[in-house]
């Protein structure tokens, strides 16, 4: 997501800065992204995971989505 934010002083609109907020947000992962996220890693076994509650997940009506950086964490992996 894009954050325009108008410089100081500036008056011309051509002159306005466009700002990247995606680093500070979670990342959301479906299960199929998820699993191609880890090598040797299942969409079955994100399921299970999920709902063994080994790892914490949000679920939009029937869609299960997994934090990247939770994913990671849980497999000892950096960003």
């Amino acid at each position: 997501m894009l954050r325009f934010v108008k410089m100081e002083g500036v008056q011309d609109m051509n002159n306005i800065t466009a700002i990247n907020n995606t680093t500070n947000k979670p990342r959301l992962l479906t299960l199929r992204e998820a699993a191609k996220l880890i090598d040797g890693l299942t969409e079955y076994r994100v399921r299970h995971m999920c709902l063994e509650g080994a790892i914490k997940f949000h679920k939009f009506g029937n869609k299960y989505m997994v934090s990247e950086r939770t994913l990671l964490d849980y497999f000892g992996e950096s960003v």
